[in-house]
């Protein structure tokens, strides 16, 4: 019977035989690196930068892939591991009794071959092991350093979480590895994409550039950067990425053309590039050959370190390139341990502890024996393993500068202290079923997960290491900055640095003063799709483009933007208007009859003129009260119509001025019984008129006891005092008030008085004009009575004169706007008292003063005139 296990995804057959054995299926030949100890932790690296595959015809077994391009920086990663478990074996305060192996995988920058790993360091190395009653001992290896790349971290992942192994990663960085319910055991010391994605948006908030370009790699590592890019730069940033652009994995030159292109035409000047070393060299070579200068470039963390773009052919292009680093940290002893470093020429197994004897190769440029064929005879030298690293130039020693390889130290630490931690438990104590502790004898991966969920430590340099419910680090980054020095050397200075903490969120801080830029006005670029709108104008997107392409709109009048970009123009308040600018509110210029004003003087003065002349006459007429020409006709009454002139001319001041509430009620009360004591003294002169001469009349005498002093007082009284009634009852029940009027113009508040109601007014104007067509009637009746002196002729004229400024002033008063309306009426005030002043007393003045003779009983009655 034929029995076939799959155990950890790797093929075992188990022979039915008195003496059970497994045997791997398949065995992965990888380049490794291997230490025993009690405890084996796993590790996987990129030692090589490509792998080249065979065809495969499966006519025959297939045949390995081979390697390409020896990475000395992914080796320095692999020896950084190496260092850090030997420091902990020497350190009796941490895993005191407890030896810690490793076993190192080369990637070979290739999944497949990742992946291959990944199992290998699951199933163990032995070809072939004895089934034992009782399995016992920890497993293969306890946990896995790596990683390197996102997509192979999530392909090993997959598969290892479902059985609860611990991995700790030092440079995956993509976001969706955060997901605890895809990859629970899954864990990194180097910060989430969403992270330096929010760390790079910081930055382009710094230098305020809102149109940037992004190039991302055909993985899991660009494109999940490219999802997080696309829905936080908007509503965070404030930014818009004016391309997107996914860079070919198999470095198809079209394409790359195509690329280049659309960045050199393109108006956005910042170039943001989150792909791996490789990639950025083949988009360079484009880059110089299309010659496409005046970029600021943004490196993520994946090439901001990359000595292979720090050429003298590339930094025209890529200095003063900002880039989002690993944090730089310290590893006392590293220097030392990497100089011990010395090839195994014994060991029979090609792969088994291949890494050094590769990197030995590559490093003195000559072969172990035996060599390649024609090796010899073309003149290579062959190694001995005794060539002194001190005597080349090699960046392997250069750890000035340790960034991925502080993040594989921490990794290492990390899984140390929870194995520490785990060990150090108390039976009965234990956080597992029953209280129970994991022992060394029976250790299962799963177990260091929970102690890995937990771990809090202190690194040499500094630096807290611990793990969120995500599995991932303290986010921290070191922002850098690429400086091509005048002697050809280049420089990558650190100018600042992104962190994250619960109460401030992302906290990015930046020493501009050190930062270089590669253009020629030395400052920061200015990258944006349009301009910022300035204060007085509105943003207006254009459309079919991102927002960050818009129009500045100018604000319509009455509303202001008092800010920059602002997306809405804000109305002023009621009271208020917008400046010429628009960028901020004015009061409202205030509107009235004022006295100040050309109009409002000529208005005071004639109306003070008015007042004065009627004083004069007044004066005139009391002066000369005994003379014939006064007392005619009822001298009382010739008083009483100089004083209401008077007040005629006075109330019409009370329409100058800002209209307050007592100016409003008191004006049209004021000018409507003014009017009404004048036109009705006119009324009771004119009917005078008429009883006298109806009286000198055979049988007429009886008339006259009806127009005596007494009843021509009474007879003007009770007339004003209808006009004070409906004054009174207006003013009760609506009454006139100031009111901010602001119909007539936006940018002014019209003071003036509203009538209150307007069937008051119209009383109040038609009781005056039935007076007053009243008193027209009765003096053009007695306009050719005879005497030589017949005063009905020039209450006619006066009438006449009083009845065409009012007529003339109805339209005039509707169709007149704000102050203009005040300045009518009072014209129209103006010019009828006026008319009646100078048409009743203007003759009777000049007889007075001038011609004095004229003014006799004789005279006046038509007798005893003599022709000249």
């Amino acid at each position: 019977m034929i029995l076939i296990v799959f155990s950890s995804s790797s093929l075992f057959s188990v022979f039915s035989s008195p003496s059970l054995s497994c045997k791997l299926r398949r065995q992965f030949h990888l380049n490794a690196m291997h230490k025993p100890g009690d405890v084996v932790l796993g590790g996987l690296f990129e030692v090589h930068y490509t792998s080249v595959f065979p065809e495969w015809t499966f006519t025959s077994e297939p045949r390995q892939p081979s390697y390409q391009g020896f990475d000395t920086l992914g080796f320095r990663y692999a020896q950084t591991m190496a260092f850090a478990i030997d420091e902990i074996n020497r350190n009796s305060n941490l895993l005191p009794n407890v030896t810690l192996g490793y076993s190192l995988y080369d990637n070979c920058g290739a999944l497949v071959i990742g992946f291959s790993g990944a199992l290998s360091l699951a199933s163990g190395r032995e070809e072939q092991f004895q089934l034992q009653e009782n399995c016992l001992g920890p497993p293969p290896v306890l946990a896995i350093v790596g990683d390197s790349s996102s997509t192979f971290s999530i392909a090993a992942s997959n598969v290892l979480g479902l059985y609860k192994m611990p991995m700790v990663s030092y440079f995956s960085t993509c976001s969706c590895l955060s997901d605890q319910q895809r990859f629970p055991s899954f864990f990194r010391t180097i910060p989430s994409d969403a992270f330096q994605v929010r760390a790079m948006i910081q930055i382009l908030k710094r230098f305020h550039w809102t149109w940037v370009g992004l190039l991302v790699t055909n993985d899991d590592y660009g494109l999940h950067v490219a999802r997080s890019f696309q829905s936080d730069l908007g509503p965070s940033g404030g930014g818009c990425l004016a391309y997107l652009e996914v860079l070919p994995w198999d470095n198809d030159p079209s394409e790359l053309r195509r690329i280049v292109y659309l960045m050199k035409t393109s108006t956005a000047r910042v170039v943001m590039v989150f792909a791996h070393e490789s990639h950025m060299i083949e988009l360079m070579e484009e880059v110089v050959r299309q010659n496409v200068t005046g970029l600021q470039w943004i490196a993520s963390e994946a090439w901001t370190a990359s000595a292979l773009l720090q050429t003298p052919r590339l930094m025209p292009y890529l200095g003063g390139t900002l880039g989002i680093a690993i944090r730089r940290g310290e590893i006392p002893g590293l220097r030392d341990f990497l100089l011990r470093i010395r090839p195994d020429q014994h060991d029979n197994n090609d792969y088994e502890n291949s890494m050094v004897n590769l990197f030995w190769e590559d490093t003195f440029r000559c072969r172990f024996a035996p060599p390649p064929a024609g090796w010899v005879e073309s003149g290579g030298a062959l190694c001995t393993g005794d060539e002194d690293l001190e005597n080349v130039e090699t960046e392997f020693l250069d750890v000035s500068n340790l960034r991925p390889e502080y993040n594989v130290y921490k990794a290492v630490y990390a899984l140390a202290y929870a194995l520490d931690d785990m060990l150090q438990c108390v039976p009965g104590r234990g956080p597992f079923s029953g209280r129970s502790c994991a022992t060394l004898q029976r250790l299962e991966p799963w177990q260091l997960v929970y102690y890995l969920q937990k771990v809090n430590f202190t690194t040499p340099f500094g630096d807290q290491v611990s793990f969120d419910e995500n599995g991932d680090a303290l986010p921290i980054y070191d922002v850098m900055n690429w400086l091509w020095l005048p002697d050809g050397r280049t420089k990558v200075q650190n100018v600042g640095e992104v962190k994250e903490s619960a109460l401030k969120g992302e906290e990015l801080t930046l020493d501009e003063n050190k930062i270089v830029w590669n253009f020629e006005s030395k400052e920061p670029p200015r990258s944006v799709c349009s301009e910022s709108c300035p204060p007085g104008t509105r943003m207006a997107r254009k459309k079919g483009q991102p927002e960050c392409c818009f129009d500045c709109i100018p604000c319509s009048e009455g509303k202001i933007s008092n800010k920059t970009d602002s997306m809405e123009c804000t109305s002023c308040p009621e009271d208020f208007w917008s400046s010429p600018q628009r960028d901020h509110c004015v009061p409202k210029k205030i509107e009235f009859l004022s006295y100040h004003e050309p109009l409002g003087i000529c208005l005071t003065t004639t109306s003070l003129l008015g007042t004065f002349i009627c004083a004069i006459v007044l004066g005139i007429f009391i002066y000369h009260r005994s003379t014939p020409m006064v007392r005619a006709n009822n001298s009382e009454l010739s008083f009483l119509l100089l004083i209401s002139l008077k007040l005629c001319f006075l109330c019409s001041l009370l329409f100058i001025g800002r209209p307050r509430l007592w100016t409003c009620q008191l004006r049209h009360a004021a000018f409507g019984i003014s009017f009404v004591l004048c036109v009705s003294c006119i009324l009771v002169k004119t009917m005078v008129v008429l009883a006298v001469f109806k009286a000198s009349k055979p049988g007429g005498g009886a008339s006259l006891k009806w127009f005596g002093a007494m009843q021509q007082r009474g007879t003007v009284l009770a007339l004003t005092s209808i006009q004070a009634a409906i004054c009174t009852a207006w003013l009760v029940s609506s009454s006139p008030a100031p009111y901010k009027n602001i119909q007539y113009h936006n940018d002014k508040i019209v003071y003036e008085c509203v009538v209150g109601s307007t069937v008051g007014f119209a009383v109040l104007l038609g009781y005056i004009g039935l007076l007053a067509i009243l008193s027209f009637l009765l003096a053009f009746l007695a306009r050719n009575l005879p005497d030589n002196f017949n005063e009905a002729k020039f209450i006619t004229f006066s009438m006449l004169i009083f009845c065409a400024v009012w007529v003339a002033f109805v339209p005039a008063y509707v169709n007149s706007p704000g102050k203009y309306a005040d300045a009518v009426e009072v014209f129209a005030i103006l010019a009828s008292s006026f008319g009646l002043l100078v048409a009743l007393f203007g003759p009777k003045c000049y007889i007075i003063l001038l011609k004095p003779e004229r003014n006799t009983k004789k005279a006046i009655m038509g007798r005893g005139t003599t022709k000249s």
